[in-house]
């Protein structure tokens, strides 16, 4: 004799030990041959439906050994139980177990997807599935817009998908009229009479009677098996052919995102509280980097507006913290020493103080710098009215005044119209040669306009009575050597004063502490947003746990259609990354957008590829760390538990 196509040998499944010891199934042994149509009767409890789940490789029994085509099922891993159920099996659910967000078409498609069968295919023959069993006009409509007996029908197509060997039915009929009740025995019998294995479970002795065979289940035990009638045993009739192998990971993620924009679709406003978490996070990030990189370039676009070749002279030894205007260590032939050097332009002087300017009732106070006739060139600072006073003006202490505009602005009704008056200040008469053009906020806010410049002979002995300089300013001409020259500039000063009681710093260095300190408030800026966008992804994985919960019955569904582990894994993270890479589009578009609005507004923010790509990278990753749990919960549930869940 042939080997029989299902083999149970003192099948037992116990539940539970001890007192709460219960055996579903106790000592089974059947056998159940190709083409049989066999109906499984048994009441409430009598084991029927452990029976069921064991013969569809949906649960493992506890001792025993369970055959399909002579293979032991009990030696097979998750994976391998995944292939049998789609090679061999179709189930036909009492409570059809549709996919409610799916149409009628791509419910019929599920167990394909896992079997690898290429997409066009794949609609190809659940269309033609549908439209033999007469619902070729109802392929696009979702379950809800169907009939019972309509979705009957379709987990009938369903489960005919693979080409399977056998057709587990399940109370088929329990959720249907009469009528369709009927039509239901007579679809089964015509599967059967194409040489299909059908086991039918029910506890409707009426209903078992479509079956050539009845095998009567009590207590866990076979009470009755009325034998196979050779006769039944039909050739099965050619089918077209069907793939038969795992999905490719790249049908997997294309199918997975499908289902991910149906979730999606099907809880509208639950998905976009989601997304909208991951979006606040998303715009945060990019926002306030923007924000960042454009008060950092602000900053180093004033510093360099200072000049790029510049060495500064402060007083005081390296490290001293007192003021400069404290410390008598810089003198004029300091400076006069320094602009002999190569590569030295000018050497410019510098004494600084407050004082306030008067002219007729009008007072203002306002910063008096001391310069030299060189200034302008060495600090690119142009005279807007006027001229700006010269070497004679400098070995006369000539009383002669440059305003900044803000002052020329307070003192006066037009600015052009202060060259050629005088003014007072401190108490001595200067005569105004000019008006300097308007340089604006330094980068620590200070009004760079708000200055009065002298010359610093004429300031020394008229104005601040001291003479020490507060600092000499250094231009360069030949920005590449600037080190050698700053080391040039120290070994002189240092030949003249004896000891370094004085500090040398250049406008490079300058430079890259500012852009260190500023790279540092940005990156600041941007982990503060990046705290948004993990509360986003907090977010995400709270909803794709609910949506884990919302879904078990489709988890088992899945699952007995053939999904491996992996298959719901990659599905459900797929999803999680669906939710963090929309949220992460989105999230850039509206960063970009605020951005814009505050440069509109006269806030700097400069919009940079890199923080755009960080974010939504950030929004990705997110996606996959936190649905990563919910996957892995959805990946390890039982299927027979998923497939009664309420």
């Amino acid at each position: 004799m042939s080997t029989p196509l299902i083999r149970l040998r003192d099948i037992r499944r116990i539940y539970g030990e001890g007192e709460s010891e219960v055996r579903a199934l106790d000592g089974v042994s059947l056998d159940i041959n190709a083409g049989e149509f066999v109906a499984i009767v048994g009441q409430s409890g009598s084991g029927k439906s452990t029976l069921m789940n064991l013969l569809g490789c949906l649960d493992t029994p506890t001792s025993g050994e369970y055959l399909i085509r002579g293979e032991n099922v009990g030696l097979l891993g998750h994976d391998e139980l995944a292939a049998t159920r789609r090679r061999t099996f179709g189930f036909i659910f009492q409570r059809y177990n549709l996919l409610g967000t799916a149409t009628a078409g791509e419910n019929v498609e599920v167990p394909a997807i896992y079997a690898g069968m290429p997409q066009s295919a794949r609609r190809q023959r659940a269309g033609d599935l549908l439209e033999r069993l007469g619902l070729g006009d109802r392929l696009d409509r979702k379950p809800g817009q169907l009939s019972g007996g309509q979705q009957q029908r379709v987990a009938v197509a369903r489960a005919l998908m693979n080409d399977p060997d056998v057709i587990l039915a399940d109370e088929p009929t329990g959720a249907l009229d009469s009528q369709t009740s009927k039509d239901m025995i007579g679809l089964l019998r015509d599967l059967h009479a194409n040489g299909r294995t059908i086991i039918l479970i029910t506890h409707d002795p009426v209903v078992a009677q479509a079956a050539d065979r009845i095998i009567t289940i009590a207590d866990g035990q076979i009470s009755d098996d009325t034998g196979t009638r050779e006769q039944t045993l039909r050739p099965a009739t050619t089918e077209p052919a069907v793939t038969r192998s795992d999905a490719s990971l790249a049908s997997q993620v294309w199918e997975s995102i499908r289902s991910a924009f149906r979730s999606l679709k099907a809880n509208i406003f639950r998905t976009i509280l989601t997304l909208l978490g991951v979006i606040i996070g998303v715009a945060a990030v990019v926002g306030m980097l923007a924000i960042g990189e454009g008060s950092r370039q602000d900053v180093l676009a004033r510093f360099e507006a200072l000049g790029s070749n510049l060495v500064f002279v402060r007083p005081g030894a390296p490290g001293t913290r007192m003021r400069g205007s404290a410390i008598a260590t810089l003198t004029l032939e300091d400076a006069v020493a320094l602009a002999d050097l190569d590569n030295i332009i000018a050497a410019v002087p510098s004494r600084s103080g407050q004082a306030t300017v008067r002219i007729g009732a009008n007072d203002y106070r306002t910063s008096i710098e001391g310069v030299s006739q060189d200034w302008p060139l060495a600090m690119g600072r142009n005279v807007l009215y006027g001229s700006f006073f010269t070497q004679k003006d400098m070995d006369q202490r000539a009383a002669v005044a440059i305003l900044g505009t803000t002052v020329a602005d307070n003192l006066f009704d037009d600015r052009k119209s202060a060259v050629g008056q005088y003014i007072l200040i401190g108490g001595t008469p200067f005569e105004v040669a000019g008006v300097v053009a308007p340089l604006g906020a330094s980068s620590f806010g200070q009004d760079q306009d708000d200055i009065v410049v002298v010359p610093v002979t004429t300031g020394m002995m008229r104005i601040f009575g001291q003479n020490y300089l507060t600092s000499i300013s250094i231009a360069v001409e030949d920005t590449d050597i600037v080190d050698q020259t700053e080391e040039v500039a120290r070994q002189l000063l240092l030949q003249r004063h004896g000891t370094e009681d004085f500090q040398l710093r250049n406008t490079a260095s300058l430079l890259e502490s500012i852009d260190e300190t500023q790279a540092s408030f940005t990156l600041l800026l941007g982990s503060v947003a990046a705290i948004s966008l993990l509360v986003g992804g907090i977010g995400v994985m709270n909803i794709m746990l609910v949506s884990v919960s919302e879904r078990t019955r489709e988890i088992g569904v899945r699952m007995a259609t053939g999904a491996r582990r992996s298959d719901i894994m990659i599905q459900f993270i797929t999803e999680a990354l669906v939710v963090g890479g929309l949220g992460g589009l989105i999230g850039v578009a509206v960063g970009m957008l605020a951005s814009l609005i505050a440069t509109s507004s006269g806030m700097n923010a400069v919009i940079t590829p890199n923080p755009a790509i960080l974010a939504f990278t950030s929004a990705l990753l997110t996606g996959l760390v936190f649905g990563y749990m919910p996957a892995r919960k959805a990946a390890r549930m039982d299927p027979v538990r998923a497939l009664t869940s309420e």
